[in-house]
This record gives structure tokens, C-alpha cells and sequence, in this order.
């Protein structure tokens, strides 16, 4: 379905199902901030204290994918409502986000490596 849904249509779906359920008064940016990063913290949960190994395995067991699914879509969720409400583009901030990137880590410097860039400024 990714492939012929776009973020409009999500967007669009989120907004549909709040505003049934007359939810606008708790869905400040505060409090939907507080939901990604709690929401985050829950497909964290399963990870915690497994190996590389354990994780691989995870990732091929179907209820183990289904329960890091609806993790991941809960997080989505609270970042297109967040979207939705505060007019953000998703796609052009992400495209933006991601050529400030390619300049802070070139591949030609970061291939093969995993660490922070030395940069101090924000990207």
C-alpha cells in the first residue's frame, strides 16, 4: 500500500478520525509531541536487552512483526496528526532534513561508519 498511498490521504484519514471522536482539544503540539515520544519509547520496548542476533529473529516472526507494526503505526500516527494540525509538510521537511544531511555526512566520509558528525551546529 505505500506505494499508492500518499501522506495527504494518511493525513486526511488522521484528521477524519479525530474530529469523529471530537478530539482537537487534547491534540496541542505539546500533547502530541509527548505522544510520538511516548509512543517511541513502546516500539523501543521489545528491543531492550536483545542481541543483534534475538532482534533479527524478531523481525522474521509474524506476531513479533505485527506487535513493532502497530508500535511504528502509533508513532506515525501522532506525527501526521501533529502534521495535520500544524499545517506541516511532511515530504518537503523531509526533503529538506535530508540535504542538510547529505552536506553534514558526506558519504565519501561516512561510508561504512557509524558515529556523529564533529559538527556542532544543528542540522
Amino acid at each position: 500500500m505505500d506505494e499508492q498511498t500518499t501522506i495527504n490521504q494518511l493525513k486526511k484519514q488522521v484528521a477524519d478520525f479525530c474530529s469523529e471522536r471530537e478530539w482537537d482539544p487534547f491534540h496541542s503540539a505539546k500533547d502530541l509531541a509527548i505522544g510520538a515520544v511516548t509512543e517511541a519509547a513502546e516500539l523501543l520496548e521489545p528491543f531492550r536487552f536483545q542481541s543483534d542476533k534475538q532482534v533479527e529473529a524478531m523481525m522474521v516472526d509474524e506476531t513479533q512483526r505485527q506487535a513493532i507494526a502497530e508500535e511504528m503505526s502509533d508513532v506515525f500516527f501522532f506525527i501526521l496528526r501533529m502534521a495535520e494540525r500544524y499545517n506541516f509538510d511532511l515530504s518537503e521537511s523531509f526533503q529538506n532534513k535530508m540535504s542538510k544531511n547529505a552536506l553534514k555526512y558526506p558519504a565519501e566520509t561516512f561510508r561504512g561508519q557509524n558515529h556523529k558528525a564533529e559538527d556542532s551546529s544543528k542540522a
